[in-house]
């Protein structure tokens, strides 16, 4: 249900990415000023997340999944009295803070299903529905979008996620922190604790660049195969879209799988995983940007290959980092730093340098993000922290 849910989440996200040059065809804007409305959809994002783990500490964690999935669902339908640049700015903040909610709390409401040594191949399956959401919008708003105006896409992303909300009324919450073996060192259970805490550092730090890249080529990539190989919006969309979702769908189960395999071998195994992966895609990313034909469109699947495989490994690291009562704040705490340092600047740069120099150019910087990530990675290796691995897993309720 989870999954699902978060499913819809970046189906509603990204149908804009597949419909911008439609809605600049009648709002007149520049790319800075739509790099600038994904930018303001983060910062609400990035602020109303720290709000949540406190609440979780005071009312269910699956009510304020639900209110906030009602909250993001009903401003998407706004999109049906939304005529105005401003308008739709709106629009997007409204999103922002109640997506929030369900991206904070879910990972939380995950962990407590699972033990360490399976978060790895858990977290990869949950988080598969980025790129395959992503990849449904994208498709949805090329071909929804071209065919019946940009306005259609966003009502049918939309609407399962209200039923879907009101579904999880009859999912059982799971008791905090049933599989954490071990009682975290007091010092990792406050606020302060986390700036200590070297494996969350590094782990959240290379998420964020991370995050810079993804962040602006998720945004940036169907207007750069419109405007530099003159795709149309349905190829550029079902082009883009189906490599997400193929890419996606292997890579981020198939990375869980490999980094969860190697924690037997070694501690560090979702940092390793997570900074070889990146290392590799630089290469293919420079294809991908600079390439033609089918070298580019390869190079693209090869690049989104390997920047996702580190998508369950790296949330892994980041939940294994910490106890189970300060990992809400703990996911709190990353979002708003991976958000911060990454696809709140990433958009609106790329959309400035654009403007300034071209598309193309502008795409250089996922590159230098991504290799610093790689060597934050590599440099965080050494703090990971013990796994404690469990052999008998007990279901949800068993307690």
């Amino acid at each position: 249900m989870l999954t699902a849910l978060n499913l819809f989440n970046y189906i509603d996200r990204s149908v804009l990415f597949g419909v911008q040059d439609l809605i600049k065809r009648e709002f007149h804007r520049s790319d800075t000023a739509f790099g600038l409305l994904t930018t303001v959809f983060f910062v609400f994002y990035m602020i109303a997340a720290p709000f949540m783990g406190p609440l979780s500490q005071r009312f269910s964690r699956r009510a304020i999944i639900i209110c906030g999935a009602l909250i993001w669902s009903g401003a998407t339908l706004m999109t049906a009295i939304t005529h105005t640049f401003d308008e739709l700015l709106i629009r997007h903040t409204l999103v922002g803070i109640g997506e929030a909610s369900f991206v904070t709390l879910s990972p939380t409401f995950i962990a407590d299903m699972f033990p360490e040594e399976k978060r790895g191949r858990v977290m990869g399956v949950f988080y598969l529905a980025i790129p395959v959401g992503t990849a449904i919008g994208y498709m949805l708003g090329g071909y929804l979008g071209q065919t019946y105006g940009w306005r259609t896409p966003f009502y049918i992303g939309a609407a399962p996620g209200v039923l879907l909300a009101l579904l999880l009324l009859f999912i059982p919450e799971p008791p905090l922190g049933q599989f954490d073996l071990e009682k975290p060192t007091p010092q990792r259970e406050t606020l302060k604790g986390l700036t200590r805490n070297p494996a969350f550092l590094t782990a959240t730090l290379g998420m964020a660049m991370m995050t810079f890249a993804l962040g602006g080529l998720q945004v940036w990539m169907p207007t750069f195969l419109i405007r530099v190989h003159h795709f149309s919006f349905v190829k550029a969309g079902l082009t883009f879209g189906v490599s997400t979702a193929v890419t996606g769908l292997t890579a981020s189960i198939a990375g869980g799988w490999i980094s969860d395999a190697l924690l037997r071998r070694t501690r560090s195994a979702h940092y390793l995983v997570s900074a070889v992966s990146l290392a590799l895609g630089i290469p293919a990313m420079w294809l991908a940007i600079y390439g033609d034909g089918k070298t580019m469109l390869a190079a693209i699947v090869l690049a989104e290959f390997l920047l996702l495989l580190n998508t369950g490994p790296l949330n892994a690291a980041v939940i294994n980092s910490v106890g189970p009562h300060v990992r809400a704040m703990a996911i709190a705490v990353n979002i708003f730093v991976f958000h911060l340092l990454g696809d709140v600047p990433s958009s609106s740069l790329i959309g400035y340098m654009s403007d300034r120099y071209s598309l193309r150019a502008a795409f250089v910087a996922p590159v230098i993000a991504v290799a610093i990530s790689s060597a934050i990675l590599f440099y965080g290796m050494r703090f990971a922290p013990p796994v404690h691995f469990q052999s008998k897993v007990e279901p949800v309720g068993a307690h």
